[in-house]
């Protein structure tokens, strides 16, 4: 069995130690990127900063809880490393979430290959039009040939990337007939 006093030292290093993790955690959150580079050893999030603050945080709280229930130290460590990798997955996981989520870059002409598109001016025979399509929510214009003539307002989709500003479409459905002059 283990002591009253040595439980209470146990539980207060591993408190100290989950409070250093937080303490890390705040530095990664408030410093962003500048700490980033500090403990990226392998490629990828597995040791960035908010991966070994959430890690270490967890490992000590969860090993103070441990240890509180007067656990053995095997079992106390044991509890704080399991605790401290599902947190770290958390993190990365978050992390990885953050980084990948909406994007500030201009879409690319590859990027709205296959998307529907409307026809904003119509699209002669043998000559170009523009088009709207949204992209990212980004809404971006290209020019636009077709195949055959289009009218404004009517669905396409992008079916070929000509160059940075311009695009081949296909109509999707029946094309709007220009009305007729009599």
């Amino acid at each position: 069995m283990v002591k009253p006093s040595t439980t209470r030292s146990r539980v207060t290093t591993f408190l100290v130690i989950g409070i250093a993790g937080l303490v890390l955690l705040g530095v990664a959150v408030l410093l962003g990127d500048l700490m980033d580079g500090v403990f990226n050893a392998l490629p990828g999030d597995i040791f960035s900063t908010a991966v070994i603050g959430g890690f270490v945080s967890a490992f000590g709280f969860g090993a103070a809880i441990a240890a509180n229930l007067a656990a053995p130290t095997i079992l106390t460590i044991g509890v704080g490393v399991v605790a401290g990798v599902g947190f770290a997955w958390f993190a990365a996981w978050l992390t990885r979430l953050i980084r990948g989520g909406g994007s500030g870059d201009t879409p690319a002409a590859e990027d709205a290959l296959g998307r529907d598109a409307t026809v904003l001016v119509a699209i002669p025979d043998g000559g170009f039009g523009v088009v709207r399509v949204a992209i990212g929510g980004h809404v971006v214009r290209y020019n636009a040939r077709a195949d055959q003539p289009v009218e404004v307002g009517s669905a396409v989709y992008v079916s070929a990337v000509l160059s940075p500003t311009a695009v081949t479409v296909t109509p999707v459905g029946p094309i709007i007939e220009p009305p007729s002059a009599h």
